[in-house]
């Protein structure tokens, strides 16, 4: 699915945010990337959305060295790919089938198609008849349910997750967990950035742990 060969990056500053990090994520794993503020969990994802590019290594996606991928050719490289956040950046002057539909917009899909991938996202997180609502009416774990449900729609290969639960309470956070596994059952490939040690522990999950932009731990038999 995606492979690190040797990755390392390299700010203009200086500061060093991989240093030849080798791993390897196989389609349909569930996994967690971890490690201290600083370890380089950050730098790991924008490396796989291309918000950064290494500075030495290959990253391979699919078969693909995105690495090299030629700017143009990003956003397609990104519709494979969903994203979510901590802070889940809903518009809150758009309902909430507005706001899921938002990716298919911008990939220029018909309004059928939309209203029907709309309502299977919303479906699959729970939150099937509540399209007309506003951002701001819903609860914080609703809310998050309508980013995952936005970075699922277009049926990417592989759902990154940055501190989903950073905002959540620990019954919240299970179920976005159970939302991921789901994901991944039907061979979607799930990465989830955390430092949630006792989240992490509960979910017996394989873990790549980085310390100052190393690889320290990696459990997926790389």
């Amino acid at each position: 699915m995606i492979r690190f060969e040797n990755v390392t990056k390299r700010y203009p500053t200086g500061q060093v945010g991989l240093d030849g990090v080798s791993v390897y994520v196989p389609r349909g794993a569930f996994l967690f990337l971890t490690g201290h503020s600083g370890a380089g969990k950050s730098t790991f994802l924008k490396l796989i959305t291309l918000i950064e590019r290494p500075s030495r290594g290959r990253v391979i996606f699919e078969g693909d060295d995105i690495s090299r991928l030629p700017r143009r050719l990003v956003p397609y490289h990104r519709r494979r790919l969903g994203v979510v956040y901590q802070e889940h950046h809903l518009l809150y002057d758009r309902n909430v089938f507005e706001n899921v539909a938002l990716p298919l917009i911008i990939a220029g899909y018909g309004r059928r198609e939309r209203e029907r991938r709309v309502r299977a996202a919303l479906d699959k997180v729970g939150l099937l008849g509540r399209e007309q609502a506003m951002p701001i009416t819903l609860s914080g774990g609703e809310q998050q349910r309508v980013g995952i449900a936005r970075a699922v729609v277009h049926r990417p290969r592989m759902l990154l997750a940055d501190e989903p639960t950073g905002n959540l309470d620990p019954q919240l956070s299970a179920e976005i967990m159970r939302l991921f596994e789901d994901f991944s059952r039907i061979g979607v490939t799930v990465l989830v950035a955390s430092h949630d040690a006792a989240l992490i522990a509960q979910m017996r999950r394989p873990v790549i742990r980085l310390d100052h932009g190393r690889l320290v731990r990696d459990e997926l038999g790389n």
